[in-house]
């Protein structure tokens, strides 16, 4: 009975993996095809041409300075959010800190507001205060970051052994080696939060539109200008693959990298 029970969960665990798989291909393989396709008139079913006339379009369009300024602006966000969120979600889940229900309230209340409306008005008080665009950007996404590192960590944190600690600290370790205990611990966690912040920064479109005044061109920007005008459909494809492979890659990267942290 056990067996048959355990082929049927087999089964539909592979089956769930089969449409899972389905789901998230079939919206992405129009795309490739359009990455690579100089010319796709309907109704063919695939591409008459194919080629990279898209690539050198979207070079052309400054993809690749598009790139780097989405890739700065996820980094930073990261770099910020991540311990933020860190000891945020230490306080709420070790300490007893006053208003504890407030304070976490308040730290999900970028989660909850749209974006749009906040930005509209942070763009006025921007320009009359004279905060460069970049800076306004970055701090206004480090905010509606913090929230997700936090709800990380403090997940993490609510399950931490901090027998760890005590062992080390009874072995002589000193406050940075027991830090380093704690670290390694929660590397995936560690890991989550930061790939999640770095999403933030790197597809954001709202926030980086209004409050960049067009000076910070990321991807977002530019493929939403493109497809908002009479641009070519491979460009738009192309731009497209470069705005979403990146970020799967260093999920891929960190979830790795953080499995080997994690190891004893």
């Amino acid at each position: 009975m056990r067996r048959v029970e355990s082929r049927a969960a087999v089964g539909a665990r592979r089956g769930m993996g089969a449409l899972l798989a389905v789901w998230f291909a079939v919206p992405v393989i129009p795309v490739l095809l359009w990455a690579f396709a100089d010319r796709w008139p309907f109704p063919d079913a695939l591409p008459t041409r194919w080629g990279l006339g898209g690539w050198a379009a979207a070079w052309d369009q400054g993809a690749a300075r598009a790139a780097l300024h989405s890739f700065a602006l996820g980094a930073i966000v990261a770099a910020i959010a991540t311990p933020a969120g860190a000891a945020a979600g230490w306080a709420l889940a070790v300490h007893r800190i006053p208003l504890a229900r407030w304070v976490t309230a308040a730290l999900f209340v970028p989660i909850a507001v749209p974006p749009f409306a906040v930005v509209m008005g942070l763009s006025t008080v921007s320009l009359r205060t004279g905060v460069p665009g970049a800076g306004a950007v970055v701090a206004v996404l480090v905010v509606a970051a913090i929230p997700y590192t936090t709800y990380v960590m403090r997940a993490a944190y609510a399950s931490y052994d901090r027998s760890y600690e005590d062992a080390a600290r009874t072995l002589g370790a000193a406050r940075p080696a027991v830090l380093r205990v704690r670290l390694r611990l929660v590397a995936p966690a560690l890991g989550a939060s930061a790939f999640l912040a770095f999403l933030v920064g790197w597809s954001d479109y709202v926030v980086t539109l209004l409050l960049g005044g067009g000076r910070l061109v990321t991807l977002p920007l530019l493929l939403g200008a493109s497809a908002s005008g009479s641009g070519n459909d491979s460009t738009q494809a192309a731009m497209a693959l470069l705005t979403a492979v990146p970020p799967l890659l260093l999920l891929v990267v960190t979830s790795r990298l953080s499995r080997r942290k994690a190891r004893p």
